[in-house]
């Protein structure tokens, strides 16, 4: 038995199967690269659903983790702590923003999210007690909680976890007719993906997230941007919503926020928003831990400069030209994206989309499946264009069955 069949073999034994890997076991990666524990190398073309936007072992982010480990991990918000501050500070002002409030993982930031807007439905616009409403899309993927899934279009998401939590309106995604006809005096948010990302990286019609921002804008209703896989330069823009000139009440960050290093999150929203706050009312022993703004922090840093936007902005430019040269061949129905993420619609005739990842994974391309005929690609924003290409030549190569 190799190395690589005894660690699955460990791990099927031991693990609850609540994912389905493919059968590879990473034992270091650098940059794009990552290295199994049987010495083979694979070009990372998902970057943990856009978690390691920055790269592996990206040397800054390691540096400032090291650093801090150094001095302080964790207090638990029951005492102040140097970096706190900085990071509240400078991450709201990265958004345009006022207030900060960090937790850990994406899920936790959504949760967090829903309970601010009906904290503030409440105590602001004045929504009777217990009737708060939230205006979701179908085919979203915000988390798997109790909560999240509750308003989740997705069966093998919400099957044998009911009773599920009331308090949501599900819309067609990019249907802004639907979404005026939801919103009603008591609605005190609409939650979206500016690029529904589980769903096969689905981009809304042109002018949908303009439409929103107005429409929120007059009904008195918080329109929350859920960029937690959007933002943070994946599309070319530091926020998705960028592209269509919008800015929401409030933005849900995670993933790539960690650089990869460690799980933070946070909401992002003005003083009114999160004002509605008093000591006891949320909170996480983990959320805002020094080691995590330590991170985040030289994140922020990294933004900043627009290097990495302009780089997903440009080598995008250059998958989607290269992927749109695939569609009308007969192996691929559609392409969509923004910028370093695109959704490739595999037809039927060529296998599935988990067959297709399965295949590139032996040519040592790591890509993953979703609803059955769709491979997302989402490399690391610190791929060169000559790594990026020769993942692409591994596609083709597939496709046309070499």
């Amino acid at each position: 038995m190799s190395a690589t069949e005894r660690a699955i073999a460990s791990a099927e034994a031991h693990s609850a199967h609540n994912y389905h890997p493919l059968p590879v076991v990473v034992a270091t990666a650098d940059g794009a690269w990552m290295t199994d524990v049987e010495g083979r190398r694979f070009l990372d073309m998902l970057a943990g659903y856009s978690a390691l936007n920055f790269g592996h072992g990206n040397r800054r982010l390691i540096d400032a983790a090291k650093a801090q480990l150094e001095r302080v991990t964790l207090t638990s918000r029951a005492f102040h702590h140097d970096r706190f501050a900085d990071f509240c500070t400078q991450l709201a002002e990265l958004c345009g923003m006022e207030m900060v409030l960090p937790m850990n993982t994406g899920a936790e930031a959504v949760e967090t999210a829903v309970k601010t807007a009906r904290k503030w439905g409440y105590r602001v616009k004045g929504v009777p007690p217990g009737q708060a409403k939230i205006v979701v899309a179908a085919n979203n993927f915000h988390g798997r909680t109790t909560t999240i899934i509750s308003f989740s279009t997705d069966a093998e998401a919400r099957a044998d976890f009911g009773p599920y939590t009331p308090g949501f309106e599900i819309v067609p995604y990019g249907d802004l007719t639907a979404l005026q006809a939801a919103c009603s005096a008591n609605t005190v948010a609409v939650l979206l993906e500016p690029i529904q990302g589980e769903a096969g990286v689905l981009v809304p019609p042109a002018g949908y997230l303009a439409g929103v921002r107005e429409l929120t804008r007059e009904r008195n209703v918080l329109f929350i941007a859920d960029e937690i896989q959007s933002g943070l330069g994946r599309t070319g823009r530091t926020f998705a919503c960028e592209h269509e000139g919008v800015v929401p009440d409030m933005y849900v960050l995670g993933k790539a926020l960690g650089g990869g290093v460690v799980p933070v999150s946070a909401v992002v929203s003005s003083s009114e928003v999160l004002g509605v706050y008093r000591p006891g009312e949320h909170g996480s022993t983990f959320g805002g831990n020094p080691l995590a703004c330590a991170v985040a922090l030289e994140v922020v840093t990294m933004l900043r400069t627009g290097e990495f936007q302009q780089r997903a902005s440009e080598l995008g430019d250059h998958l989607h030209h290269e992927l749109g040269l695939l569609v009308g061949g007969g192996a691929v129905a559609a392409v969509r994206g923004r910028g370093l993420w695109a959704g490739v619609d595999i037809a039927p005739s060529h296998g599935t989309g988990r067959e297709i990842s399965e295949k590139l994974m032996d040519r040592g391309v790591l890509v993953k499946d979703t609803h059955g005929s769709t491979i997302r690609i989402a490399p690391p924003l610190v791929i060169s264009k000559e790594d990026l290409d020769w993942g692409l030549d591994q596609l083709r190569a597939v496709l046309s069955g070499e």
